[in-house]
């Protein structure tokens, strides 16, 4: 008796363990979202936000996405996807382009895909047949409609995802034209002087005319040369002696 009254005893924990385990509250999803820049849904171009969304936007139409929008910063587009015969799977993208600030041809592409599944869903319509004394009387007869009902929709999260996608934008981002080269001036072959430029011309001075012609003077009558006479050699006069008496006066008259 007391054997059972402990096997009893220990089932009525187990459940109410049980019991506690099942009505413990669960996570939030939204306590996953840390809201750290991971890069995964965004990257920077160095072209125009415009230009950025037209790359978009071809890389879109590249993939077979039908494009719903016409704003030229933001692009919307959809394709779908046939899984099997009662499930039907479609990506809607959505992609923004904004401006950094930071210089005129920089921005940010914000981009993200949305996961609908839809299913097939089948209605039996019944038919209503119409009694006089019952009234009208629902029958099981009738024909059956089959539509397509959304039943999960779901962001996309994978990295591999968005890294193959803007891998694609680089693409049809436009290229920068590379500068036109200068013409080169023609070179001048061996021997041959290259031509110069004519000089311009500096108009002639005017030329004074000759006055009239006049009668020259005969000249100057010439004087008669008169030939040159020889040198005659000056000969020094010989040396007188000395006096050796004196030489008396001279009688003065009377």
């Amino acid at each position: 008796m007391s054997t059972s009254f402990h096997l009893r005893g220990l089932v009525l924990a187990l459940v109410l363990a049980g019991a506690t385990g099942c009505s413990s509250p669960k996570t939030a999803i939204y306590e996953h979202e840390n809201f750290d820049d991971s890069g995964t849904f965004s990257r920077n171009y160095p072209v125009s936000d415009v230009a950025a969304c037209e790359a978009a936007r071809r890389a879109l139409l590249s993939q077979g996405y039908i494009i719903t929008s016409s704003d030229p910063k933001l692009v919307s587009g959809n394709k779908s996807f046939q899984q099997t015969g009662e499930t039907h799977l479609q990506i809607s993208f959505n992609v923004v382009c904004a401006e950094d600030g930071s210089g005129e041809h920089h921005a940010t592409m914000f981009a993200n895909a949305l996961q609908d599944r839809y299913a097939l869903k089948k209605v039996n319509n019944s038919a209503s047949l119409g009694v006089g004394v019952l009234g009208s009387v629902s029958m099981p007869i009738g024909s059956t409609d089959d539509s397509m009902v959304k039943v999960a929709s779901e962001t996309v999260t994978s990295p591999k995802f968005y890294d193959r996608y803007f891998a694609l934008v680089d693409v049809f981002l436009p290229q920068e034209k590379p500068a036109a080269p200068l013409p080169e001036a023609p070179k001048a072959e061996l021997g041959v002087p290259e031509p110069k430029a004519a000089e311009p011309v500096a108009p002639a001075a005017p030329v004074a005319e000759p006055e009239a012609s006049q009668p020259l003077a005969p000249p100057p009558d010439a004087a008669p040369i008169a030939p040159e006479q020889p040198a005659v050699p000056v000969q020094a006069p010989p040396a007188l002696p000395a006096p050796t008496e004196a030489i008396p006066a001279l009688p003065s008259p009377p």
